[in-house]
Protein backbone atom coordinates (compact mmCIF):
# COMPACT_ATOMS: atom_id res chain seq x y z
CA UNK A 1 0.00 0.00 0.00
CA UNK A 2 2.83 2.40 0.87
CA UNK A 3 4.52 1.63 -2.45
CA UNK A 4 1.30 2.35 -4.34
CA UNK A 5 0.77 5.63 -2.43
CA UNK A 6 4.39 6.61 -3.07
CA UNK A 7 3.97 5.89 -6.78
CA UNK A 8 0.78 7.95 -6.95
CA UNK A 9 2.48 10.91 -5.21
CA UNK A 10 5.47 10.64 -7.51
CA UNK A 11 3.24 10.62 -10.59
CA UNK A 12 1.32 13.61 -9.24
CA UNK A 13 4.55 15.53 -8.73
CA UNK A 14 5.74 14.66 -12.24
CA UNK A 15 2.42 15.72 -13.75
CA UNK A 16 2.64 18.98 -11.83
CA UNK A 17 6.18 19.61 -13.15
CA UNK A 18 5.11 18.77 -16.70
CA UNK A 19 2.17 21.16 -16.33
CA UNK A 20 4.47 24.02 -15.25
CA UNK A 21 6.99 23.32 -17.99
CA UNK A 22 4.19 22.93 -20.52
CA UNK A 23 2.68 26.28 -19.56
CA UNK A 24 6.00 28.01 -20.07
CA UNK A 25 6.57 26.29 -23.40
CA UNK A 26 2.98 26.97 -24.49
CA UNK A 27 3.46 30.69 -23.86
CA UNK A 28 6.43 30.62 -26.25
CA UNK A 29 4.80 28.38 -28.84
CA UNK A 30 1.66 30.54 -28.94
CA UNK A 31 3.57 33.41 -30.54
CA UNK A 32 3.28 33.32 -34.33
CA UNK A 33 4.13 35.51 -37.34
CA UNK A 34 2.60 38.97 -37.08
CA UNK A 35 1.70 38.63 -33.38
CA UNK A 36 2.62 41.12 -30.70
CA UNK A 37 4.94 39.41 -28.27
CA UNK A 38 3.48 39.54 -24.77
CA UNK A 39 4.74 37.98 -21.55
CA UNK A 40 2.00 36.91 -19.15
CA UNK A 41 4.37 37.65 -16.28
CA UNK A 42 6.53 40.79 -16.11
CA UNK A 43 10.09 39.98 -17.17
CA UNK A 44 13.32 41.94 -17.42
CA UNK A 45 16.03 41.35 -20.02
CA UNK A 46 19.36 43.15 -19.90
CA UNK A 47 20.57 44.74 -23.13
CA UNK A 48 23.56 46.76 -24.26
CA UNK A 49 22.89 50.13 -25.85
CA UNK A 50 25.19 52.10 -28.16
CA UNK A 51 24.56 55.70 -27.13
CA UNK A 52 25.29 58.18 -29.95
CA UNK A 53 26.58 61.55 -28.80
CA UNK A 54 24.62 63.41 -31.50
CA UNK A 55 21.33 62.10 -30.04
CA UNK A 56 22.24 61.02 -26.50
CA UNK A 57 19.87 58.92 -24.44
CA UNK A 58 17.87 60.87 -21.85
CA UNK A 59 15.57 59.82 -19.02
CA UNK A 60 12.38 60.32 -21.02
CA UNK A 61 13.33 57.45 -23.33
CA UNK A 62 12.70 55.07 -20.42
CA UNK A 63 9.92 56.91 -18.61
CA UNK A 64 7.69 57.73 -21.59
CA UNK A 65 9.56 56.98 -24.81
CA UNK A 66 10.70 53.97 -26.81
CA UNK A 67 11.62 51.71 -23.87
CA UNK A 68 8.40 52.53 -22.00
CA UNK A 69 6.27 51.83 -25.07
CA UNK A 70 8.03 48.49 -25.60
CA UNK A 71 7.25 47.60 -21.98
CA UNK A 72 3.58 48.60 -22.32
CA UNK A 73 3.14 46.40 -25.39
CA UNK A 74 5.14 43.36 -24.29
CA UNK A 75 5.33 43.41 -20.47
CA UNK A 76 9.11 43.29 -20.91
CA UNK A 77 11.37 45.75 -19.12
CA UNK A 78 14.69 46.31 -20.87
CA UNK A 79 17.53 46.78 -18.40
CA UNK A 80 19.63 49.16 -20.47
CA UNK A 81 23.45 48.95 -20.18
CA UNK A 82 24.42 52.10 -22.07
CA UNK A 83 27.87 53.00 -23.40
CA UNK A 84 28.93 55.90 -25.60
CA UNK A 85 29.08 54.76 -29.21
CA UNK A 86 32.79 55.58 -29.36
CA UNK A 87 33.51 53.13 -26.52
CA UNK A 88 30.73 50.66 -27.20
CA UNK A 89 32.79 47.93 -28.86
CA UNK A 90 35.66 48.04 -26.37
CA UNK A 91 33.43 48.22 -23.28
CA UNK A 92 31.08 45.45 -24.33
CA UNK A 93 33.97 43.24 -25.45
CA UNK A 94 35.59 43.49 -22.02
CA UNK A 95 32.38 42.50 -20.26
CA UNK A 96 31.56 39.68 -22.67
CA UNK A 97 35.04 38.19 -22.32
CA UNK A 98 34.82 38.52 -18.54
CA UNK A 99 31.56 36.55 -18.48
CA UNK A 100 29.58 39.57 -17.32
CA UNK A 101 27.63 40.28 -20.49
CA UNK A 102 24.13 41.62 -20.73
CA UNK A 103 21.69 39.13 -22.28
CA UNK A 104 21.06 40.95 -25.56
CA UNK A 105 23.97 42.45 -27.54
CA UNK A 106 22.90 44.62 -30.50
CA UNK A 107 24.99 46.64 -32.97
CA UNK A 108 27.43 43.77 -33.60
CA UNK A 109 29.38 43.81 -36.85
CA UNK A 110 31.77 40.94 -36.18
CA UNK A 111 30.92 38.09 -33.86
CA UNK A 112 34.12 36.14 -34.54
CA UNK A 113 36.03 37.07 -31.35
CA UNK A 114 33.23 35.71 -29.14
CA UNK A 115 32.31 32.45 -30.82
CA UNK A 116 35.04 29.99 -29.90
CA UNK A 117 35.05 30.82 -26.20
CA UNK A 118 31.37 29.98 -25.83
CA UNK A 119 30.40 33.48 -24.65
CA UNK A 120 27.52 33.75 -27.12
CA UNK A 121 24.77 31.38 -28.18
CA UNK A 122 24.48 29.73 -31.59
CA UNK A 123 21.38 31.71 -32.49
CA UNK A 124 20.73 29.57 -35.55
CA UNK A 125 19.60 26.84 -33.13
CA UNK A 126 16.70 29.06 -32.10
CA UNK A 127 15.50 30.83 -35.25
CA UNK A 128 12.85 28.11 -35.55
CA UNK A 129 11.11 29.90 -32.68
CA UNK A 130 11.34 33.27 -34.43
CA UNK A 131 8.49 33.52 -36.98
CA UNK A 132 9.17 37.08 -38.14
CA UNK A 133 12.83 36.27 -38.76
CA UNK A 134 12.12 33.06 -40.65
CA UNK A 135 9.33 34.64 -42.70
CA UNK A 136 11.64 37.41 -43.93
CA UNK A 137 14.51 34.97 -44.51
CA UNK A 138 12.32 32.77 -46.69
CA UNK A 139 10.31 35.52 -48.43
CA UNK A 140 13.41 37.26 -49.76
CA UNK A 141 15.57 34.15 -50.22
CA UNK A 142 18.35 35.20 -47.86
CA UNK A 143 19.97 31.79 -47.47
CA UNK A 144 22.97 32.70 -49.64
CA UNK A 145 23.53 35.89 -47.66
CA UNK A 146 23.19 34.26 -44.26
CA UNK A 147 25.44 31.38 -45.34
CA UNK A 148 28.31 33.88 -45.34
CA UNK A 149 28.19 34.00 -41.51
CA UNK A 150 27.77 30.25 -40.95
CA UNK A 151 30.60 28.53 -39.05
CA UNK A 152 32.16 25.12 -39.64
CA UNK A 153 29.74 23.51 -37.20
CA UNK A 154 26.83 24.65 -39.37
CA UNK A 155 25.72 27.33 -36.90
CA UNK A 156 25.81 31.10 -36.84
CA UNK A 157 26.08 33.36 -33.82
CA UNK A 158 24.69 36.71 -34.93
CA UNK A 159 21.11 37.49 -35.88
CA UNK A 160 21.83 39.79 -38.81
CA UNK A 161 19.90 42.81 -39.93
CA UNK A 162 18.36 41.55 -43.19
CA UNK A 163 17.40 43.74 -46.15
CA UNK A 164 15.22 42.98 -49.12
CA UNK A 165 17.84 44.74 -51.26
CA UNK A 166 21.17 46.50 -50.55
CA UNK A 167 20.98 50.24 -49.93
CA UNK A 168 23.92 52.59 -50.44
CA UNK A 169 23.02 54.90 -47.59
CA UNK A 170 26.32 56.78 -47.08
CA UNK A 171 27.30 59.35 -49.66
CA UNK A 172 28.39 63.01 -49.93
CA UNK A 173 26.56 66.31 -49.55
CA UNK A 174 27.94 69.42 -51.21
CA UNK A 175 27.34 73.15 -50.97
CA UNK A 176 25.78 73.37 -54.39
CA UNK A 177 25.61 77.16 -54.33
CA UNK A 178 29.39 77.35 -54.11
CA UNK A 179 30.03 74.59 -56.67
CA UNK A 180 27.66 76.29 -59.12
CA UNK A 181 29.32 79.68 -58.53
CA UNK A 182 32.68 78.06 -59.28
CA UNK A 183 31.30 76.69 -62.54
CA UNK A 184 30.57 73.06 -61.60
CA UNK A 185 27.14 71.45 -62.07
CA UNK A 186 27.50 68.30 -60.02
CA UNK A 187 24.07 66.99 -61.02
CA UNK A 188 25.30 66.90 -64.62
CA UNK A 189 28.68 65.38 -63.71
CA UNK A 190 27.92 62.73 -61.09
CA UNK A 191 26.78 59.93 -63.37
CA UNK A 192 30.29 59.18 -64.60
CA UNK A 193 32.63 61.23 -62.42
CA UNK A 194 35.58 59.61 -60.66
CA UNK A 195 37.40 60.39 -57.43
CA UNK A 196 40.14 61.98 -59.55
CA UNK A 197 37.47 64.16 -61.14
CA UNK A 198 36.15 65.18 -57.72
CA UNK A 199 39.64 66.13 -56.62
CA UNK A 200 40.12 68.33 -59.70
CA UNK A 201 36.70 69.92 -59.15
CA UNK A 202 37.48 70.66 -55.50
CA UNK A 203 40.80 72.22 -56.54
CA UNK A 204 38.79 74.47 -58.85
CA UNK A 205 36.25 75.29 -56.13
CA UNK A 206 39.06 76.20 -53.76
CA UNK A 207 40.70 78.40 -56.39
CA UNK A 208 37.39 80.19 -56.86
CA UNK A 209 37.00 80.79 -53.11
CA UNK A 210 40.58 82.06 -52.84
CA UNK A 211 40.06 84.40 -55.80
CA UNK A 212 36.89 85.72 -54.16
CA UNK A 213 38.85 86.42 -50.99
CA UNK A 214 36.68 84.07 -48.96
CA UNK A 215 39.50 81.74 -47.91
CA UNK A 216 43.28 81.55 -48.07
CA UNK A 217 45.53 79.06 -49.83
CA UNK A 218 46.14 77.13 -46.62
CA UNK A 219 42.41 76.59 -45.96
CA UNK A 220 40.99 73.08 -46.21
CA UNK A 221 37.53 73.00 -47.80
CA UNK A 222 36.77 69.40 -46.79
CA UNK A 223 36.93 68.13 -43.20
CA UNK A 224 34.90 64.97 -42.79
CA UNK A 225 33.22 63.00 -40.01
CA UNK A 226 32.83 59.26 -39.32
CA UNK A 227 36.58 58.90 -39.89
CA UNK A 228 38.30 60.12 -36.73
CA UNK A 229 38.58 59.57 -33.01
CA UNK A 230 34.88 59.18 -32.33
CA UNK A 231 33.67 56.78 -35.01
CA UNK A 232 36.59 56.09 -37.36
CA UNK A 233 37.71 53.00 -35.39
CA UNK A 234 41.32 53.74 -36.25
CA UNK A 235 40.90 52.65 -39.85
CA UNK A 236 39.67 55.75 -41.65
CA UNK A 237 35.99 54.95 -41.19
CA UNK A 238 33.35 55.74 -43.76
CA UNK A 239 35.32 57.83 -46.26
CA UNK A 240 38.08 55.29 -46.82
CA UNK A 241 35.44 52.57 -47.06
CA UNK A 242 33.74 54.42 -49.93
CA UNK A 243 36.90 55.26 -51.85
CA UNK A 244 38.45 51.81 -51.39
CA UNK A 245 35.36 49.96 -52.60
CA UNK A 246 35.59 52.00 -55.78
CA UNK A 247 38.96 50.31 -56.43
CA UNK A 248 38.00 46.73 -55.49
CA UNK A 249 39.70 46.75 -52.09
CA UNK A 250 38.46 46.83 -48.48
CA UNK A 251 39.41 49.67 -46.15
CA UNK A 252 37.97 51.90 -43.47
CA UNK A 253 34.86 50.46 -41.88
CA UNK A 254 34.96 47.61 -44.40
CA UNK A 255 38.59 46.56 -43.86
CA UNK A 256 37.57 43.23 -42.30
CA UNK A 257 40.50 40.84 -42.63
CA UNK A 258 41.75 42.40 -45.87
CA UNK A 259 40.56 39.52 -48.02
CA UNK A 260 38.80 39.86 -51.39
CA UNK A 261 37.44 37.26 -53.81
CA UNK A 262 38.57 36.98 -57.44
CA UNK A 263 35.63 35.45 -59.32
CA UNK A 264 37.66 34.78 -62.48
CA UNK A 265 40.33 32.83 -60.58
CA UNK A 266 37.81 31.45 -58.08
CA UNK A 267 40.09 32.25 -55.18
CA UNK A 268 40.60 34.63 -52.29
CA UNK A 269 43.55 36.99 -51.96
CA UNK A 270 44.89 39.55 -49.49
CA UNK A 271 43.81 42.78 -51.17
CA UNK A 272 45.57 45.25 -48.89
CA UNK A 273 48.94 44.75 -50.59
CA UNK A 274 47.77 44.76 -54.22
CA UNK A 275 48.28 47.35 -56.93
CA UNK A 276 44.58 48.17 -56.58
CA UNK A 277 45.19 49.08 -52.94
CA UNK A 278 48.16 51.21 -53.96
CA UNK A 279 45.93 53.03 -56.46
CA UNK A 280 43.31 53.57 -53.75
CA UNK A 281 45.70 55.18 -51.24
CA UNK A 282 47.24 57.24 -54.05
CA UNK A 283 43.85 58.67 -54.99
CA UNK A 284 42.86 59.26 -51.36
CA UNK A 285 46.16 61.05 -50.75
CA UNK A 286 45.51 63.46 -53.64
CA UNK A 287 42.79 65.19 -51.64
CA UNK A 288 45.28 65.94 -48.87
CA UNK A 289 48.34 66.66 -51.01
CA UNK A 290 46.27 69.16 -53.01
CA UNK A 291 45.26 70.98 -49.85
CA UNK A 292 41.61 69.95 -50.10
CA UNK A 293 40.98 67.40 -47.32
CA UNK A 294 42.00 68.27 -43.78
CA UNK A 295 44.31 65.54 -42.39
CA UNK A 296 42.57 66.04 -39.04
CA UNK A 297 39.62 64.25 -40.64
CA UNK A 298 41.22 61.03 -39.41
CA UNK A 299 41.75 62.15 -35.81
CA UNK A 300 39.05 64.72 -34.97
CA UNK A 301 35.67 64.07 -33.37
CA UNK A 302 32.50 64.17 -35.46
CA UNK A 303 31.13 67.38 -33.93
CA UNK A 304 34.24 69.30 -35.01
CA UNK A 305 33.69 68.17 -38.59
CA UNK A 306 30.00 69.02 -38.69
CA UNK A 307 30.54 72.45 -37.13
CA UNK A 308 33.02 73.33 -39.88
CA UNK A 309 30.37 72.49 -42.47
CA UNK A 310 27.62 74.35 -40.63
CA UNK A 311 29.76 77.48 -40.33
CA UNK A 312 30.66 77.51 -44.01
CA UNK A 313 34.33 76.62 -43.49
CA UNK A 314 33.94 73.50 -45.66
CA UNK A 315 31.91 72.80 -48.79
CA UNK A 316 31.52 68.99 -48.78
CA UNK A 317 30.79 66.38 -46.12
CA UNK A 318 29.67 62.77 -45.80
CA UNK A 319 26.04 62.09 -44.94
CA UNK A 320 23.39 59.39 -44.77
CA UNK A 321 19.63 59.59 -44.95
CA UNK A 322 19.26 59.64 -41.17
CA UNK A 323 21.44 62.75 -40.85
CA UNK A 324 20.11 64.82 -43.75
CA UNK A 325 17.76 66.91 -41.65
CA UNK A 326 20.39 67.39 -38.95
CA UNK A 327 22.86 68.70 -41.52
CA UNK A 328 20.25 71.07 -42.99
CA UNK A 329 19.27 72.33 -39.55
CA UNK A 330 22.92 72.94 -38.70
CA UNK A 331 23.44 74.92 -41.89
CA UNK A 332 20.37 77.03 -41.20
CA UNK A 333 21.66 77.81 -37.72
CA UNK A 334 25.21 78.47 -38.88
CA UNK A 335 24.63 80.31 -42.15
CA UNK A 336 21.03 81.48 -42.03
CA UNK A 337 18.06 80.46 -44.12
CA UNK A 338 18.43 81.31 -47.80
CA UNK A 339 22.20 81.71 -47.64
CA UNK A 340 23.09 78.28 -49.02
CA UNK A 341 21.90 75.41 -51.21
CA UNK A 342 22.92 71.76 -51.01
CA UNK A 343 22.95 68.68 -53.20
CA UNK A 344 23.08 65.02 -52.17
CA UNK A 345 25.43 63.41 -54.67
CA UNK A 346 25.94 60.00 -56.16
CA UNK A 347 29.49 59.71 -54.91
CA UNK A 348 32.31 59.15 -57.45
CA UNK A 349 33.47 55.85 -58.87
CA UNK A 350 37.01 54.56 -59.31
CA UNK A 351 38.15 51.57 -61.37
CA UNK A 352 34.69 50.00 -61.12
CA UNK A 353 31.08 51.16 -61.16
CA UNK A 354 30.11 49.46 -57.90
CA UNK A 355 28.67 51.01 -54.76
CA UNK A 356 30.33 49.99 -51.49
CA UNK A 357 27.30 48.06 -50.21
CA UNK A 358 26.50 44.71 -51.75
CA UNK A 359 25.41 42.53 -48.88
CA UNK A 360 21.81 42.38 -47.77
CA UNK A 361 23.09 41.78 -44.25
CA UNK A 362 24.32 44.36 -41.82
CA UNK A 363 25.10 44.59 -38.13
CA UNK A 364 23.00 42.38 -35.92
CA UNK A 365 22.30 40.95 -32.49
CA UNK A 366 24.28 38.44 -30.46
CA UNK A 367 22.79 36.67 -27.45
CA UNK A 368 24.94 36.03 -24.40
CA UNK A 369 25.23 32.53 -23.04
CA UNK A 370 24.48 34.14 -19.67
CA UNK A 371 20.85 34.43 -20.79
CA UNK A 372 20.58 30.71 -21.53
CA UNK A 373 22.17 29.80 -18.20
CA UNK A 374 19.98 32.16 -16.19
CA UNK A 375 16.65 31.66 -17.96
CA UNK A 376 16.75 27.99 -18.80
CA UNK A 377 15.68 26.58 -22.16
CA UNK A 378 12.01 27.58 -22.00
CA UNK A 379 12.72 31.03 -20.61
CA UNK A 380 15.43 31.51 -23.20
CA UNK A 381 13.09 30.58 -26.06
CA UNK A 382 10.61 33.08 -24.67
CA UNK A 383 13.28 35.80 -24.75
CA UNK A 384 14.16 34.87 -28.34
CA UNK A 385 10.49 35.41 -29.22
CA UNK A 386 10.80 38.89 -27.78
CA UNK A 387 14.00 39.51 -29.79
CA UNK A 388 12.18 38.28 -32.89
CA UNK A 389 9.36 40.77 -32.34
CA UNK A 390 11.64 43.69 -31.47
CA UNK A 391 14.10 43.40 -34.36
CA UNK A 392 12.13 41.59 -37.05
CA UNK A 393 8.45 42.35 -36.41
CA UNK A 394 6.73 45.00 -38.53
CA UNK A 395 4.86 46.39 -35.52
CA UNK A 396 8.07 46.88 -33.54
CA UNK A 397 9.78 48.36 -36.59
CA UNK A 398 7.09 51.02 -36.87
CA UNK A 399 7.23 51.68 -33.12
CA UNK A 400 10.99 52.04 -32.79
CA UNK A 401 11.20 54.10 -35.97
CA UNK A 402 8.08 56.30 -35.88
CA UNK A 403 6.74 56.08 -32.33
CA UNK A 404 3.05 55.47 -31.61
CA UNK A 405 0.39 55.97 -34.26
CA UNK A 406 -1.91 58.76 -33.15
CA UNK A 407 0.69 60.13 -30.73
CA UNK A 408 3.69 60.96 -32.91
CA UNK A 409 2.60 59.98 -36.43
CA UNK A 410 -0.40 59.20 -38.57
CA UNK A 411 -1.08 57.15 -41.70
CA UNK A 412 -2.63 59.10 -44.58
CA UNK A 413 -3.45 58.40 -48.20
CA UNK A 414 -1.30 60.18 -50.78
CA UNK A 415 -2.36 61.37 -54.24
CA UNK A 416 -1.58 57.98 -55.74
CA UNK A 417 -3.83 56.23 -53.22
CA UNK A 418 -0.96 54.79 -51.18
CA UNK A 419 -0.97 54.68 -47.39
CA UNK A 420 1.98 56.73 -46.12
CA UNK A 421 3.24 57.69 -42.68
CA UNK A 422 3.80 61.28 -41.64
CA UNK A 423 4.65 62.94 -38.34
CA UNK A 424 1.85 64.76 -36.60
CA UNK A 425 2.00 68.56 -36.35
CA UNK A 426 4.47 69.74 -33.73
CA UNK A 427 6.98 66.96 -34.33
CA UNK A 428 10.16 66.53 -36.37
CA UNK A 429 12.90 63.91 -36.46
CA UNK A 430 16.53 64.17 -37.50
CA UNK A 431 16.76 60.39 -37.63
CA UNK A 432 13.98 60.21 -40.19
CA UNK A 433 15.25 63.16 -42.19
CA UNK A 434 12.08 65.10 -41.44
CA UNK A 435 12.57 68.74 -40.52
CA UNK A 436 10.28 71.13 -38.70
CA UNK A 437 10.09 74.40 -36.86
CA UNK A 438 12.60 75.20 -34.14
CA UNK A 439 9.96 74.71 -31.46
CA UNK A 440 8.86 71.31 -32.81
CA UNK A 441 9.77 68.27 -30.72
CA UNK A 442 12.35 65.92 -32.24
CA UNK A 443 10.98 62.46 -31.50
CA UNK A 444 14.47 60.94 -31.56
CA UNK A 445 15.99 63.39 -29.10
CA UNK A 446 12.96 63.37 -26.80
CA UNK A 447 11.87 59.74 -26.85
CA UNK A 448 14.55 57.70 -28.64
CA UNK A 449 12.60 56.78 -31.77
CA UNK A 450 14.46 56.31 -35.09
CA UNK A 451 17.65 55.27 -33.28
CA UNK A 452 20.35 52.97 -34.59
CA UNK A 453 20.08 50.21 -31.99
CA UNK A 454 16.79 48.84 -33.33
CA UNK A 455 16.19 50.27 -36.76
CA UNK A 456 18.06 48.25 -39.36
CA UNK A 457 17.08 45.67 -41.92
CA UNK A 458 13.56 45.05 -43.28
CA UNK A 459 11.87 45.50 -46.63
CA UNK A 460 12.49 48.24 -49.15
CA UNK A 461 9.01 49.64 -48.47
CA UNK A 462 9.74 49.88 -44.74
CA UNK A 463 13.22 51.29 -45.26
CA UNK A 464 11.88 53.99 -47.54
CA UNK A 465 8.65 54.89 -45.74
CA UNK A 466 10.25 58.06 -44.37
CA UNK A 467 12.08 59.17 -47.51
CA UNK A 468 11.51 62.81 -48.26
CA UNK A 469 11.72 63.75 -51.97
CA UNK A 470 15.40 64.75 -51.88
CA UNK A 471 16.40 61.38 -50.36
CA UNK A 472 14.13 59.40 -52.66
CA UNK A 473 15.67 61.22 -55.63
CA UNK A 474 19.18 60.37 -54.42
CA UNK A 475 18.41 56.65 -54.14
CA UNK A 476 16.80 56.64 -57.58
CA UNK A 477 19.90 58.24 -59.11
CA UNK A 478 22.24 55.90 -57.24
CA UNK A 479 20.27 52.92 -58.51
CA UNK A 480 20.40 54.22 -62.07
CA UNK A 481 24.07 55.28 -62.17
CA UNK A 482 25.80 52.56 -60.16
CA UNK A 483 25.89 48.76 -59.95
CA UNK A 484 25.82 46.31 -57.05
CA UNK A 485 28.82 44.02 -56.74
CA UNK A 486 28.02 40.27 -56.71
CA UNK A 487 28.13 38.87 -53.20
CA UNK A 488 31.24 36.93 -52.20
CA UNK A 489 30.86 33.17 -51.68
CA UNK A 490 30.79 31.63 -48.25
CA UNK A 491 33.96 30.42 -46.52
CA UNK A 492 33.38 28.10 -43.57
CA UNK A 493 36.35 27.79 -41.21
CA UNK A 494 36.92 25.27 -38.45
CA UNK A 495 37.28 26.37 -34.85
CA UNK A 496 41.07 25.91 -35.02
CA UNK A 497 41.28 27.83 -38.30
CA UNK A 498 39.11 30.60 -36.94
CA UNK A 499 41.26 30.91 -33.84
CA UNK A 500 44.45 31.03 -35.88
CA UNK A 501 43.04 33.52 -38.39
CA UNK A 502 41.89 35.82 -35.58
CA UNK A 503 45.38 35.67 -34.07
CA UNK A 504 46.85 36.68 -37.41
CA UNK A 505 44.17 39.23 -38.21
CA UNK A 506 44.53 41.58 -35.25
CA UNK A 507 48.19 42.62 -35.65
CA UNK A 508 48.00 42.38 -39.43
CA UNK A 509 45.00 44.67 -39.83
CA UNK A 510 46.30 47.05 -37.17
CA UNK A 511 49.43 47.31 -39.32
CA UNK A 512 47.37 47.82 -42.51
CA UNK A 513 45.31 50.56 -40.88
CA UNK A 514 48.35 52.39 -39.52
CA UNK A 515 50.20 52.35 -42.85
CA UNK A 516 47.05 53.25 -44.78
CA UNK A 517 46.42 56.37 -42.74
CA UNK A 518 50.08 57.35 -43.06
CA UNK A 519 49.95 56.90 -46.84
CA UNK A 520 46.70 58.83 -47.14
CA UNK A 521 47.84 61.72 -44.95
CA UNK A 522 51.29 61.88 -46.54
CA UNK A 523 53.29 60.80 -43.51
CA UNK A 524 54.61 57.92 -45.62
CA UNK A 525 55.64 58.20 -49.26
CA UNK A 526 53.57 55.79 -51.34
CA UNK A 527 56.25 55.28 -53.98
CA UNK A 528 59.28 55.07 -51.70
CA UNK A 529 57.69 53.15 -48.82
CA UNK A 530 55.32 50.78 -50.58
CA UNK A 531 57.67 47.77 -50.68
CA UNK A 532 58.40 48.16 -46.97
CA UNK A 533 54.66 48.19 -46.28
CA UNK A 534 54.07 45.03 -48.30
CA UNK A 535 56.97 43.31 -46.53
CA UNK A 536 55.56 44.30 -43.15
CA UNK A 537 52.19 42.71 -44.05
CA UNK A 538 53.82 39.53 -45.30
CA UNK A 539 55.83 39.41 -42.11
CA UNK A 540 52.54 39.44 -40.23
CA UNK A 541 51.16 36.39 -42.06
CA UNK A 542 49.20 38.04 -44.87
CA UNK A 543 50.14 35.23 -47.24
CA UNK A 544 49.35 32.57 -44.65
CA UNK A 545 45.94 34.14 -44.08
CA UNK A 546 45.19 33.98 -47.81
CA UNK A 547 46.37 30.36 -48.01
CA UNK A 548 44.23 29.23 -45.08
CA UNK A 549 41.21 31.11 -46.44
CA UNK A 550 41.53 29.34 -49.78
CA UNK A 551 41.94 25.95 -48.12
CA UNK A 552 38.74 26.55 -46.16
CA UNK A 553 37.01 27.85 -49.28
CA UNK A 554 37.94 24.75 -51.29
CA UNK A 555 36.61 22.55 -48.51
CA UNK A 556 33.41 24.61 -48.31
CA UNK A 557 32.81 24.21 -52.05
CA UNK A 558 33.40 20.46 -51.86
CA UNK A 559 30.88 19.93 -49.08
Amino acid sequence: MKKILSLVLTLAMLLSMVSVIGASAEEAVGYTYGDTFYSEEPVTYSMYFSDASWYPMVETWETEGVFKKIEELTNVTIDVHSYDSGDYNSKTTLEINAGQSAYIIPKVYDESPFVDGGAVVAVSDYVQYMPNYTNFYERYDLKGDVDTIVRSNGSYYRLPGMHETPLQDYTLMIRDDIFQAAGYDVAALEKDWTWDDLCEILVGVKAYLVAEGKITEDTYIWSDLWCGSESGQGNGGNLLKLIAASYDVPSGWAVGNGMMFDAEKNEWYFASTTEDYKEFVTVANKFISNGILDPETFTQDDTTATNKFYNGETVIMSMNRGQYTTWMSGLETGLGEGNYSTYVTVYPKGSNNYVSENSRLECGVMISNNALKALGEDGFIKMMRFVDWLWYGEQAYDLTKWGVEGETYEVVTDEAGNAVKQLLPGFKCGGLGISGAEEDVDIRLQWGYAGGNFWYGHSLAQNSDNFIPVIRDYFNRMGEYRDIRPINPSVVTTEDENEQMNLWKTPLIDNVNAWTLQFVTGQKDITADWDAYVASCNGLNAESLAQMTNEAYARTQAE
